[in-house]
């Protein structure tokens, strides 16, 4: 008599794609505690799995509209298509678009260069003047600090403007 042996995943897989995995799936533990499982059952020592139905229910077909298919990671890479009433913007309303949202952009790029220019003349290369409110040393670290991270925030806000004004078309 030959023994199959059959791996776990194989029979999980099998179990849940077609029809020919409908017979039942036993485990089998031997006196050593090596585990086999086999659509035989080949003694007291092997245990029937209680796995779950592998069929699966389409859901009913609503008239005039097609059934919907399940998600896989081809169909959820490719965008869904645009439905005919879907509103469409013509080649020179999208320039203007364009050309207003660059406009913005612009703007709030010099409006950050302006305070970047002001946060290092603060700053004045690590050094800032002390100023009458801060006797303590501490209090006066602690603006040193928070210049430091001010103008490094408003030179990452350049660069990102910098690179969302390349970006358009």
């Amino acid at each position: 008599m030959k023994i199959r042996r059959i791996s776990v995943p194989v029979v999980l897989l099998s179990t849940l794609l077609g029809s020919t995995a409908q017979a039942q799936i036993y485990r089998c533990v031997d006196a050593s505690g090596h585990k086999e499982y086999t659509d035989r059952k080949k003694g007291s020592h092997c245990v029937a799995l209680d796995l779950p139905d592998p069929v699966i229910a389409a859901p009913p077909k609503r008239e005039g509209q097609p059934r919907p298919r399940p998600a896989t990671s081809a169909a959820a890479a490719t965008p869904a298509p645009a439905p005919s009433a879907f509103p469409r913007v013509d080649s020179a309303e999208q320039k203007a678009r364009d050309a207003d949202r660059r406009q913005i952009l612009t703007d709030e790029l010099n409006a950050e260069m302006t305070k970047l220019g002001e946060l290092r003349r603060e700053f004045n290369n690590g050094e800032p003047e002390r100023r009458g409110d801060e006797r303590n040393y501490a209090k006066y670290q602690e603006r040193v600090a928070n210049l430091k991270t001010s103008i490094a925030r408003s030179e990452q806000n350049v660069e990102a403007l910098k690179r969302e004004i390349a970006n358009i078309r």
